[in-house]
């Protein structure tokens, strides 16, 4: 029995084990450490694709469980981290001002809405079958990615963390409404029919990766230079330039 075919799968597996750590992580209050956990499974979601096509060793079996291991990873996780986050956040209520004058009221949540954040987990999952079945998705993404929408939200914990600076993010983060707005936001961006290139290169010439290649060094340069704050920026950026694509780019293919 061949041992290369099952690498990929070990490496799908490491990404469900990464998931499970990431869960424990968000139930121990340890928002930082499963964002650490979710980091590592992201590597490993990469790196069976990639080992699959390298060995050619890609299976039906291999399809299944990678979408079962992202289902925990990018489905659950984003899911429990929300819950987590809402149940610290408050609701901010600014009346006839600005919050630093002094008419700033915070209400305490709704402990109810700490479940909205679940919506996300319940999209992921319809996001997952929906690609599993959609030939149309082989080369390019139709929905945001479920690795890309927990991205952003496993960004939160850590730049409360490291970038707690950036005190009108910071204190987005931790209100309530923006919470709940971004789980039904993003989780209708998941299902949404909305074409989003793929980062796969079936070659390495300018000319058909030229879009690629842009997204890559804007993603690098902001990173390099807003630390956490840039992931969600990034994954903005991705949507946007996605929609520009379609709105331009491949119009003038059509005509």
């Amino acid at each position: 029995m061949s041992i290369k075919k099952h690498i990929p799968n070990t490496i799908t597996c490491g990404n469900l084990l990464c998931g499970c750590l990431a869960i424990v992580q968000v139930f121990n209050n340890n928002l930082v450490g499963a964002a650490y956990f979710v980091g590592i499974a992201l590597v490993l979601d990469f790196f069976d694709g990639f080992a699959a096509r390298m060995l050619k060793v890609s299976s039906a079996i291999g399809k299944d469980l990678d979408s079962l291991a992202d289902m925990v990873t990018f489905g659950v996780v984003p899911g429990a981290m929300i819950f987590k986050l809402l149940g610290n956040a408050n609701a901010l209520l600014v009346v006839g001002g600005r919050a630093a004058s002094g008419w700033t009221i915070y209400l305490p949540p709704f402990e109810w809405t700490q479940y909205l954040g679940f919506v996300i987990t319940i999209f992921s999952c319809i996001r997952l079958a929906k690609f599993n079945n959609d030939t149309r998705q082989s080369d390019s993404f139709i929905g945001l990615p479920t690795p890309a929408n927990t991205m952003i939200i496993c960004s939160f914990p850590l730049i409360l963390e490291f970038q707690s600076h950036f005190v009108g993010l910071a204190n987005l983060i931790n209100n309530s409404f923006f919470l709940v707005g971004l789980s039904f936001l993003t989780s209708f961006l998941l299902v949404a029919e909305m074409p989003l290139f793929a980062l796969k290169f079936k070659n390495f010439s300018w000319a058909s990766n030229k879009l690629v290649y842009c997204f890559l060094a804007v993603s690098v340069i902001m990173l390099l230079t807003l630390n956490f704050v840039a992931i969600p920026l990034v994954i903005l950026l991705y949507i946007l330039l996605s929609v520009l694509n379609n709105s331009f780019f491949r119009k003038k293919i059509i005509s």
